[in-house]
């Protein structure tokens, strides 16, 4: 996988390419999401109804909510009879962190901490680990223990996985409020090769200096991006 097709699988919002026939030809993995949820079929009529009249490119701008997805655009690109492509965009959200505590958080590198993790859970399994990081993330403010702890908890409830990808991305549009003041947020995804049952994670802290997000086959970690 080139660096493009990488970047693409990483953006956060739907990219999907339709056949003539609506059969889908490339799915993102955000796309792979929210094909769990809403029939193909449905994401294609989409498309026709907001693709350009001729040949070229085209935004649409509108509200649109489907399932527990809020939209503010899509884009459809028709280049030729036999394939079209289209991106939604998911509206911008602002978390609710007022009750996050900033408690012990120390300058840290969340890489070392993500790796540590992985490499002690790899000794006593089978997991195939896969791992994409954003390298342009910073070093910022973390409790490094509790995150470590729920760290742990997740990769026990998808030990039986055959294969775990954890990604470490900046999510673009979103952020963590906290005390009145926004913080861009970091986004730790872990992706299991096949459904697990959620609720045998039962992590809880009532102090945690971070918000967890069961969906589906994945488990995300939302760290508040504070550098100082």
């Amino acid at each position: 996988m080139d660096f493009f097709e990488e970047w693409i699988e990483l953006d956060l919002n739907p990219i999907i390419s339709f056949n003539s026939n609506g059969k889908i030809i490339y799915s993102n993995q955000e796309a792979q999401f929210l094909l769990s949820r809403i029939k193909q079929k449905e994401l294609f009529e989409l498309t026709l109804k907001h693709a350009p009249q001729n040949f070229g490119v085209e935004t649409t701008y509108f509200d649109l909510s489907i399932k527990n997805y809020s939209f503010y655009a899509i884009t459809v690109k028709y280049q030729n009879e036999d394939e079209i492509h289209m991106k939604l965009y998911k509206s911008a959200m602002v978390k609710k962190g007022a009750e996050l505590s900033t408690k012990n958080t120390n300058i840290t590198n969340i890489f070392t901490l993500v790796d540590l993790a992985i490499s002690t859970k790899k000794i006593k399994s089978d997991t195939k680990f896969i791992k994409n990081y954003d390298p342009s993330i910073p070093e910022f403010k973390i409790n490094a223990s509790e995150f470590i702890k729920a760290l742990n908890y997740i990769f026990d409830v998808f030990k039986e996985s055959n294969i775990l990808t954890t990604s470490v991305i900046l999510k673009i549009g979103e952020y963590i409020k906290i005390d009145s003041k926004k913080y861009s947020i970091i986004s730790v995804e872990i992706l299991s090769s096949q459904k697990i049952d959620l609720d045998l994670f039962n992590y809880k802290d009532n102090h945690a200096s971070f918000i967890i997000i069961k969906d589906e086959e994945k488990i995300t970690i939302d760290l508040p991006l504070i550098l100082k």
